[in-house]
C-alpha cells in the first residue's frame, strides 16, 4: 500500500507539474511534500527502448535510480483518476465539466508511457470522457478502464 501511495504522490505530481505548464499558473505547494510538491524523478526523462515495451520495463527513471515500471505508474493513474471520480461532484458547474474532459485529454497526451498515451487516445475516441453528474463521470470511469483492462488481458 506504501508503495501504491507513493507511485501514486509521482504521478499527481506529474499531472500537476505538467497541468501548471500548460495553462501556465504554477500551483503553490501549502508545504514540502505531497501533491504540491514537483519531485526530481518525475522530471527525470523517460527510458527509451527499440522494442515493444513490456510491463515491467522502466518507463521513467530519476536521478536517485528508482524505476517507474509501466505497471505501476498504470495502476497509479488508474488510482488517481478513480479518486478524482469518487470526488466528482453531483452536479458540477459547466467549468468542472470542461476541466476534467482537458484533465483526461491533457493525461492522454503527456502520459510518460507513449504505448498507453495513443492507446488511450485511441479509447478516448471511441468513449468520449462523460462529466454531466458524478455517477455519469464515474460510470464512465469504470467502464473505460474496463476496456482498457481488457485490451491488455487483464480481467
Amino acid at each position: 500500500v506504501q508503495s501504491l501511495f507513493h507511485n501514486f504522490e509521482k504521478v499527481a505530481n506529474f499531472v500537476q507539474h505538467h497541468v501548471s505548464n500548460f495553462i501556465g499558473h504554477h500551483i503553490q505547494s501549502s508545504g514540502t511534500s505531497g501533491i504540491g510538491s514537483v519531485n526530481a524523478s518525475i522530471k527525470a526523462p523517460f527510458v527509451k527502448t527499440t522494442s515493444s515495451v513490456q510491463p515491467r520495463d522502466p518507463v521513467v527513471k530519476g536521478k536517485s535510480s528508482t524505476l517507474v515500471t509501466k505497471e505501476d505508474l498504470g495502476r497509479a493513474t488508474w488510482t488517481f483518476l478513480h479518486t478524482l471520480a469518487a470526488q466528482y461532484p453531483d452536479n458540477p458547474t459547466r467549468q468542472q465539466k470542461k476541466d476534467v474532459k482537458e484533465l483526461v485529454q491533457i493525461l492522454s497526451r503527456m502520459y510518460p508511457c507513449s504505448e498507453c498515451a495513443n492507446h488511450f487516445k485511441e479509447v478516448l475516441r471511441s468513449n468520449p470522457v462523460q462529466s454531466g453528474s458524478h455517477a455519469e463521470f464515474s460510470q464512465w470511469l469504470c467502464h473505460v478502464h474496463n476496456v482498457v483492462n481488457r485490451s491488455i488481458g487483464k480481467p
